[in-house]
């Protein structure tokens, strides 16, 4: 099996920014493309953004373009996320994920989920 574990999520203000780790184990990490997704309190999980196993190809919702940027790292198995010019409405829960194919945008694309990190900030 596949253990992905999140880090690096914690309370910021308004405009900082922070980078999320997702480091995984148990299985061949360089073959699967990954996500990051979150989830609000009240609201669904929401996708964030991609990566393909090569890490040439990257994928962000709308909201995040231009402030956030995913990366990875295959000899050491971990992918982060760079989260810039952070704002209150990205208060969340952050999960990595692995797919094995499909399309990244979609929660049902992925088999294997990490236990979340809490993004909080403050206005």
């Amino acid at each position: 099996q596949v253990q992905l574990v999140e880090s690096g999520g914690r309370l910021v203000q308004a405009g900082g920014s922070l980078r999320l780790s997702c480091a995984a184990s148990g299985r061949t990490f360089s073959t699967y493309a990954m996500g990051w997704f979150r989830q609000a309190p009240g609201k669904e999980r929401e996708f964030v953004a991609a990566i393909t196993w090569s890490g040439a190809v990257t994928f962000y919702t709308d909201s995040v373009k231009g402030r956030f940027t995913i990366s990875r790292d295959n000899a050491k198995d971990t992918v982060y996320l760079q989260m810039n010019s952070l704002k209150p409405e990205d208060t969340a829960v952050y999960y990595c994920a692995r797919t094995p194919g499909g399309t990244v945008y979609y929660t049902a694309s992925y088999d294997y989920w990490g236990q979340g990190t809490q993004v909080t900030v403050s206005s």
